[in-house]
């Protein structure tokens, strides 16, 4: 299994994978809308790896888990820190440590470019997700989140 960051060069058959694979996992009225923001958010993500990044879990030419990344500025930490937005894996592959793979390609290269924190949230009822969090050091952090949207 080839774990990695997509680059802004990939095909348009590599981000069609990764949007199908990430519809799979949301429950949407308007699949085609859906699917078209996700492409969207895809192509956006590929032209500015500054600022965010999707790194995929591969192999064969089958996607099996994707995570998407978000990089900001916190002055809390002072410095650089990652949002992770979506961790994914296929139903069908779960439980085999693929997300655990993510996770630690995600750290790794977090850590080797001064990256000084990496932020998630799961459901607080998804005690495999939390588990597979807490063996790798991750540690719960008391908040509420809200959002706004346009």
């Amino acid at each position: 299994m080839h774990v990695y960051q997509l680059k802004k060069d990939i095909d348009e058959a590599l981000k069609t994978k990764v949007a199908e694979l990430y519809m799979q996992q949301i429950s949407v009225d308007d699949d085609e809308k859906s699917f078209q923001l996700a492409m969207d958010a895809i192509n956006l993500t590929l032209e500015d790896e500054e600022h965010s990044r999707i790194v995929v879990a591969e192999e064969d030419g089958k996607l099996y888990g994707l995570a998407f990344l978000n990089i900001g500025i916190s002055l809390r930490i002072g410095g650089r820190y990652i949002w992770l937005n979506e961790l994914y894996v296929h139903n069908e592959y779960r439980n085999k440590g693929i997300g655990k793979k993510l996770l630690l390609y995600i750290i790794h290269q977090a850590e080797s470019q001064g990256i000084k924190m990496i932020e998630l949230e799961t459901g607080i009822n998804n005690s495999v997700t939390q588990h597979i969090y807490h063996s790798l050091g991750f540690y719960e952090i008391i908040s509420k989140r809200y959002g706004f949207t346009f």
